[in-house]
């Protein structure tokens, strides 16, 4: 048995004209996030990795990290598969987002 290659950048399927993509791009280069960009209206085989992870449509951004693909994820997800699979991505003094005020009332109302 082969061990996995290790994970050294975080694969991020995007299309022009996206603000999702844009948004998402932008909030994990703050965090100096290696990201190896796939355009999926340039790129056939790209178009067909995203159709085949997000039930047939081509939603982006679609991101993987290791073994792990994600559709529109928020930067915390994505932070959080690199903790597990690559901490070594992961920014030194990263703390995860907290909930804030709402959240937390939600959250004990729930009894979360």
């Amino acid at each position: 048995m082969t061990a996995a290659a290790p994970v050294e950048s975080v694969m991020f399927y995007w299309r022009p004209g996206c603000g999702f993509c844009a948004h998402l791009h932008r909030e994990l280069g703050k965090l100096d996030v290696p990201l190896e960009m796939h355009n999926i209206w340039e790129d056939p085989a790209a178009a067909a990795f995203v159709r085949s992870v997000a039930n047939g449509n081509e939603t982006v951004p679609t991101v993987v990290v290791g073994d792990t693909s994600m559709v529109n994820p928020t930067p915390a997800q994505i932070m959080a598969a690199l903790a597990d699979c690559a901490p070594h991505l992961v920014p030194e003094g990263y703390e995860p987002p907290q909930p804030g005020p709402l959240s937390r009332m939600i959250n004990r109302l729930l009894d979360r």
